[in-house]
């Protein structure tokens, strides 16, 4: 390759409390503007910042599901600069000494274009630090005229800056989606990128193979993995271009415009050193003792890649279904709280969790913990299928009403009991139950052969083809009601003479 790209990405995830990182205040999104900025989060004269147990121990957590080391003691700073949703002028955070240290993420690359096939890979982290969030300047309300709102200054954050360990658009978006989905399955995140709890700077330069790293640019406030792969691709296009051109790379911070597709330069980039940190007077060195970080380690549950290899294990699923399955921890406690009804059914239940209950929920725009379709209910259903009671074409009739009762017909209760009965019943009010009775399916098939015998001839000949033919019969005559697998046994019998 003439070039190779070089991403680092600095994460800034909102962290899961109810009140400010140094303050009382309420983090609720949404309130009517400034009502939620109070006097420690904008600094008035006198007042003192008291910091939030509950945000260190979800820094804690964090920094254990990778791996990290926990810094036992950690300092909080002073981070300077004028910006005008940042009324006290510097930014409380941490510098030198973060609560997390270095850890590990391991993701699932996609390639988003070519033959390339899917391949693992480990992004280091570098970091993980606590600090306040600014507040939002809003644009566009009043002609020639910004707002400035205070409700998220001094909203917890942690920002997770990562190593520049990943070389395309889909190594990075492939992190993103799995720092995503952690911050999420451990409960430190709601991730809700429209509210802005995820947001995602992309710190992208292009270098000759050999040379040293290249002049990088910052890419700021990325909301959408779409717009974030879209956004790589044309800086390092445009990096490529302008290095090719004669040109030379300038240290800035930049913004992606999805309307064009393009970036643009918003202002030069800062060092650590502009910004003169120093120690926050205020606040006292973060001591965080062996004890707490092992009860915080208690807390946590099983993580994602721990959950999928058991599943290939113990449950002998394909590492694909595995991986979809742990997707997000909504989808796998679905998956496991129908297997606690139905143990030996993993592979169905995986199947119908990815197939119908993925295509319905796409289609409406509905995240799994919405579905109409309790686990109980999915799973009773897929064992009447292997009872025989119906046929898998039945079972999605059933799963129809279930997701979208087109009556009121019957009410399906919340025990296993209750489930049983109603999914039963429904079966035997639509008629969907499948005949199994052996001797009525070979009565019906002596009946297709004696009035086909021209056929059955062509078939006994070598015309092994015509057996379908004979298969669609008898289901059309026993109204789609006869066991398949008894059938084609019967059949096979029979023709066979």
């Amino acid at each position: 390759m003439q070039w190779e790209i070089v991403i680092g990405l600095e994460v800034h995830t909102q962290l899961s409390t109810n009140t400010k990182i140094f303050s009382g205040a309420s983090t609720a999104f949404g309130a009517e503007p400034n009502t939620q900025a109070d006097a420690v989060s904008i600094a008035l004269p006198g007042v003192l910042p008291v910091l939030n147990k509950g945000a260190v121990e979800r820094a804690i957590k964090f920094g254990l599901a990778t791996g990290a080391r926990i810094a036992q003691r950690s300092v909080f700073a002073r981070k300077n600069y004028f910006y005008p949703d940042l009324p006290k002028g510097y930014q409380i955070s941490q510098f030198d000494l973060p609560v997390v240290g270095q850890g590990a993420l391991t993701i699932q690359v996609e390639p988003l274009s070519g033959n390339a096939k899917p391949y693992e890979k480990t992004v280091r982290i570098t970091r993980a630090h606590l600090e306040e969030d600014a507040g939002k300047s809003v644009h566009g309300n009043s002609q020639g005229v910004t707002g400035i709102d205070l409700n998220r200054a001094g909203t917890p954050l942690l920002e997770i800056v990562s190593e520049p360990d990943m070389c395309s658009a889909a190594e990075a978006v492939a992190y993103a989606k799995a720092l995503h989905t952690l911050v999420r399955w451990i409960g430190i995140c709601d991730g809700n990128m429209q509210e802005g709890s995820f947001r995602c700077d992309v710190n992208v330069s292009v270098r000759r193979p050999g040379e040293p790293l290249g002049t990088r640019r910052e890419i700021k406030n990325l909301n959408s993995f779409k717009f974030m792969q879209q956004a790589i691709d044309y800086e390092v296009q445009w990096q490529i271009d302008t290095i090719e051109n004669g040109g030379k790379i300038h240290q800035a911070t930049i913004l992606f415009n999805p309307d064009t597709g393009e970036t643009r330069a918003m202002r030069s980039k800062e060092d650590a050193h502009d910004y003169r940190y120093f120690p926050d007077p205020d606040l006292l060195p973060l001591e965080i003792s062996t004890e707490w970080i092992e009860q915080v380690r208690g807390t946590l549950p099983e993580l994602p890649q721990a959950k999928q290899a058991r599943y290939v294990s113990e449950l002998g699923l394909s590492a694909y279904d595995a991986s979809i399955l742990t997707a997000s921890r909504e989808i796998a406690d679905y998956f496991e709280a129908a297997l606690s009804v139905s143990p030996a059914q993993a592979k169905l239940l995986a199947n119908w969790i990815q197939g119908e209950i993925s295509a319905r929920l796409n289609r409406e725009d509905k995240n799994i913990a919405d579905a109409p379709i309790a686990p109980m209910q999915l799973a009773v259903l897929i064992g009447r299928i292997v009872d025989g009671t119906i046929s898998n074409s039945a079972a999605k009739q059933i799963f129809d009403h279930l997701w979208t009762p087109k009556d009121a017909e019957l009410v399906i209760g919340d025990s296993l009991e209750d489930v049983t009965k109603g999914i039963n019943t429904l079966i035997e009010t639509k008629g969907l139950k499948q005949v199994s009775d052996s001797g009525a399916i070979e009565a019906l098939v002596d009946e297709i052969i004696a009035a086909n015998a021209d056929k059955v001839a062509e078939y006994r000949s070598g015309k092994d083809k015509l057996f379908g033919f004979f298969v669609g019969l008898a289901m059309k005559a026993s109204k789609g009601k006869a066991n398949p697998a008894q059938l084609n046994d019967i059949l096979k019998k029979k023709l066979a003479g």
